[in-house]
């Protein structure tokens, strides 16, 4: 009877404090209310969380006081989903437990589980992957899967269980299986030929070809006889990429942790003539052939789907979820780069385009080159191999003048500013003698045609005592001076301190300062004089302009006029920053002492506005007429629009030129359409005497005004298109 009670005083002699004594219950209760409160999260109800306000809600209440006072319902619909999110967020961090059977990695699991994200490879034939058990294994791509292998994921019938024609999953090739010829009725009648290896490695080559012809033109990232080489010896082999390695080997493994982490993508392509292509690079260099392809099986997708091919799209997800599924935007190498900067532009243009990742993948390129330290000369100067050398500083500076135009064109601020970056423009050696005397209509490879003066002809062999230009080929370095480079990066420039001064939070709530807008006036104003000139289009086209010139003419030309069609939308949603003072101040603009001078600059700039947008639709309606924009990659699309929304708002009937250039676009990138059809909106609208200006509607011009009066007597266009 006595052992419980002996027991109850040893284990209270043994521990330092007894909490079930009435005495320390006491003490602990009296310490709990010293203590501050415990602070109550996330409780509020929705009428108090949106009105940002204390919810007080007091015991036995069904609603709390400001829910009574208002007469609002008390819901906690916010509450109950963020603590919902918190209870899945803390599930997913568990670690689970895999159960004997359950011994499949990811990639079966997803080739048995039929989601929407089922990889969309099949088995090419010959291959020596056999079938295994009852569904086939899902292999991820990697750098080692072999060309037909990639094709066959490619070139794979839409996802029956995504329920649209336009998505795709991961990049996974199914080994075992061929897709039947029935998969591919939604993208046309002969789809179905894709199920044929051989048909699919005839349809790539014929996409590659059309890449070259169209986009390399100005895109120029890629060596195109190198290429096709390398694709070529990809798809007549039957073994692994790397050789006779196996991608799991120590020194397979190596050799990747190599290519990856050089610039080069490992040793010199002198050294590496058989150097596998990335499949990324296949996948976007097709994508690329597929949107501008006239090819039967596409004329048959576009008249099966109301003029766009959807076929298209599902190989530009394709390649870009590929491109993601590889990392390709995450480790630094020279082909990453070159892929990501082929990427962005194939995709969608438009910002509203959720599936567009606009912007993305070129501030990929750029903190790639970053990484890679292309923005010091040191390293480029290390580069031996000439080739991959060049590609870098193309690459480098097609990043370095997207990145500044993109940012003033879409209010941002840039990625890169003057000082990051020391490396010399792209320029071109002089050309030994005896190549010109042999050769002498050798024509220059794209890249070169960007640096040589845009005006010349290519046939132009003498120096002109006038102006001092000679033929690009025999110029040497005498050219560099005067080359689309030094043009574009000099615009380049203006566009970054536009961007920085006007897409501020302090320049949307204040207004530009005046004196602000007039150094941007006499920036853009030298730069005409200096350049335009040399990189614009004459007022007579050289008959024997190709392609590459006559759009590279027009671009620039464009570029510049849209600064001031870009600063006159700024000045008309902001004002200036002196007249919204003296407008909160109290004090009329007619009583301000600056109110002349400004009205002037005001004046100026929307003159300048009107004969750029004029200017743009002029060359925008030459190119149309030509079929050139339908061949165009983007190229002239921001001009198109921005010169159609201002002349639309204006009522100016040479919109129409704008429009058609943006239906012409729509052939490769959907979004055009809607855009003109947005332009013919608020062109009727200003027809019919609605649309309304801002700070900018003292000096816009009227319904009905001439051109030469808009523009203070200056001819828009004064461009003899009829030798073009």
């Amino acid at each position: 009877m006595d052992r419980p009670d002996r027991d109850q005083e040893a284990s209270s002699s043994s521990s330092p404090f007894n909490f079930s004594s009435p005495s320390m219950q006491n003490q602990i209760h009296e310490l709990a209310k010293t203590l501050p409160p415990p602070r109550k999260q996330n409780t509020a109800c929705d009428a108090c969380r949106a009105r940002k306000v204390k919810c007080n809600q007091l015991p036995g209440q069904d609603k709390c006081q400001h829910c009574l006072s208002k007469n609002y319902p008390c819901t906690h619909y916010i509450q109950q989903a963020t603590t919902e999110k918190k209870r899945n967020a803390a599930a997913a961090k568990r670690p689970r437990t895999l159960s004997a059977s359950s011994t499949s990695g990811p990639a079966e699991h997803m080739a048995t589980s039929g989601h929407s994200g089922t990889a969309h490879g099949y088995q090419s034939f010959g291959s020596p992957f056999p079938q295994q058990g009852p569904v086939p294994s899902a292999h991820p791509i990697t750098v080692d899967t072999q060309t037909r292998d990639l094709l066959a994921y490619i070139f794979s019938p839409p996802d029956p269980s995504s329920g649209s024609a336009q998505t795709n999953g991961s990049a996974h090739v199914r080994m075992g299986t061929n897709p039947s010829p029935p998969a591919y009725a939604e993208w046309g009648a002969l789809a179905h030929r894709l199920s044929e290896d051989g048909f699919r490695i005839e349809f790539a080559l014929d996409l590659v070809e059309v890449f070259f012809q169209i986009v390399h033109s100005r895109l120029p990232l890629l060596n195109p006889a190198q290429f096709r080489t390398r694709l070529h010896i990809s798809l007549s082999s039957t073994g692994p990429q790397n050789g006779n390695m196996s991608p799991s080997t120590p020194v397979a493994q190596q050799q990747r942790t190599r290519n990856s982490s050089s610039p080069l993508g490992g040793q010199s392509a002198q050294h590496q003539p058989q150097k596998p292509l990335h499949p990324a690079l296949v996948a976007t260099v097709i994508a690329w052939g597929a949107k501008f392809s006239e090819h039967p099986l596409f004329v048959a997708d576009r008249h099966r789907n109301g003029g766009q091919s959807a076929f298209a799209k599902v190989l530009i997800n394709r390649a870009r979820d590929l491109a993601e599924d590889m990392k390709v935007h995450r480790i630094p190498s020279a082909d990453h780069v070159v892929i990501a900067l082929l990427i962005e532009p194939l995709q969608s243009q438009s910002l509203e385009d959720n599936a567009g990742f606009h912007g993305f993948w070129l501030g990929s390129a750029i903190r790639l080159l970053l990484d890679l330290q292309i923005n010091h000369k040191s390293v480029m100067s290390n580069i031996h191999d000439p080739e991959a050398r060049g590609t870098m500083i193309f690459a480098w500076w097609m990043a370095c003048l997207a990145d500044a135009y993109r940012s003033v064109y879409y209010r941002r601020k840039p990625m890169l500013d003057d000082d990051d970056y020391d490396i010399d423009f792209y320029t071109v050696g002089p050309v030994p003698p005896d190549i010109i005397e042999t050769s002498p209509a050798t024509q220059p490879s794209p890249r070169e045609q960007l640096e040589f003066l845009v005006r010349h002809p290519l046939s132009a062999v003498r120096t002109s005592s006038r102006s001092g230009l000679v033929h690009p080929l025999t110029a040497g370095r005498a050219l560099y001076t005067q080359g689309y480079y030094k043009a574009a990066h000099a615009l380049a420039r203006i566009a970054r301190q536009m961007s920085r001064q006007l897409w501020r939070p302090a320049t949307e709530s204040d207004g530009i300062p005046a004196d602000v807008l007039t150094t941007f006036m006499t920036m853009l104003n030298e730069w005409r004089d200096d350049h335009l000139h040399h990189v614009g289009v004459p007022p007579t086209f050289p008959a024997d302009w190709d392609f590459v010139s006559a759009v590279t003419a027009c671009a620039s030309d464009a570029t510049y006029h849209i600064m001031w069609i870009i600063l006159c939308n700024a000045v008309d949603d902001f004002g200036i920053r002196e007249l919204n003072d003296g407008t909160r101040a109290g004090t009329p603009e007619a009583m301000l002492p600056q109110q002349p001078q400004i009205e002037e600059k005001k004046r100026k700039v929307m003159s300048e506005a009107l004969h750029g947008a004029l200017r743009i639709a002029g060359l925008a309606g030459v190119l149309a007429s030509n079929g050139y924009l339908r061949l165009d990659c983007a190229v002239m699309h921001v001009s198109c629009i921005q010169a159609g929304m201002l002349l639309a708002r204006l009522g100016r009937p040479e919109v129409s030129n704008c429009i058609n250039g943006l239906e012409q676009y729509s052939y490769a990138y959907e979004e055009c359409a809607d855009q003109a059809a947005e332009i013919k909106r608020i062109f009727l609208q200003a027809q019919a005497g609605e649309t309304e200006w801002n700070h900018m509607a003292s000096v816009a011009p009227r319904l009905g005004a001439s051109t030469d009066s808009a523009v203070g007597g200056g001819t828009a266009m004064s461009v003899d298109f009829g030798a073009f």
